[in-house]
């Protein structure tokens, strides 16, 4: 279900970043490099859009919690040839550490979202200062899932691989050349020790996918899905978090 011509659908993705970068009144892009697959594939795309002297990159590590995700952000960006320039890093961990001083350890959550908010402050100034558009790195699974924060990780100028699911973007990420290493690590937000996503949701993507698809895209409800033959309990488990965080797409409610 989710084979798709990668070749074709980098260059349609590319030719889009392309002519809406420049519809825009703009040259260059910049991204929040992580360490994690989405931010390398964004990362890839633009590059070929735009060439790597048109792309900005910023790391926001989180004190020694980001060491690893740090060294990993480096390998992505050399691998795009990014030039020197281009690279800048900030650390927030006295930022967010001072903004959350006052909320218990334990609150993951909460701690997660200021980092999350701060992280994309330091992006938007950045893109001010050098006058280009915000490139976003949220997949359709994210997307589906709610797996973000609001005027956090969510907010972007352009959005270039929203429409491909998780599973695709690790297919992409090989066609694309992105390094090894990047591909198969656990998929992590980063925002706490031993942190990922898939523990965090109770299932993994590749599962999930599966169900978002039939639900999204064939339109079929939970009883169709599970007659399908896939296990019942994952099925209410993934559309109940789809359903928990719907609002999400549908603030600010606005009086009219």
């Amino acid at each position: 279900m989710f084979e798709i011509d990668y070749q074709k659908k980098i260059g349609d993705i590319t030719s889009w970043i392309r002519e809406t970068v420049i519809r825009a009144g703009f040259d260059s892009v910049i991204i929040a490099i992580s360490g994690g697959i989405d931010s390398a594939v964004a990362l890839s795309l633009a590059v070929k859009a735009l060439g790597p002297e048109h792309v900005y990159v910023l790391m926001l590590p989180y004190g020694k919690l980001s060491d690893t995700h740090t060294e990993d952000a480096k390998s992505v960006i050399e691998h795009a040839g990014i030039p020197g320039k281009n690279i800048f890093l900030q650390d927030i961990h006295y930022q967010v550490d001072t903004m959350s001083e006052d909320i218990p350890l334990s609150e993951h959550i909460r701690r997660g979202n200021i980092m999350a908010r701060v992280r994309m402050m330091y992006l938007y100034d950045l893109a001010k200062k050098h006058n280009v558009l915000v490139v976003g790195t949220e997949n359709k699974s994210e997307y589906y899932l709610g797996y973000f924060t609001r005027f956090g990780d969510e907010a972007s100028d352009i959005e270039p691989i929203r429409s491909l699911y998780k599973t695709q973007i690790w297919e992409m990420a090989k066609v694309l050349g992105v390094p090894e290493k990047i591909i198969t690590k656990a998929p992590t937000a980063g925002l706490w020790e031993e942190q990922t996503d898939e523990k965090e949701f109770g299932f993994s993507y590749r599962d999930a996918d599966k169900i978002l698809y039939h639900y999204f895209e064939e339109y079929l409800p939970k009883e169709g899905i599970i007659s399908l033959g896939l296990d019942a309990t994952l099925v209410e488990n993934v559309l109940k978090r789809v359903n928990q965080n719907d609002f999400k797409h549908h603030l600010p409610y606005v009086f009219s």
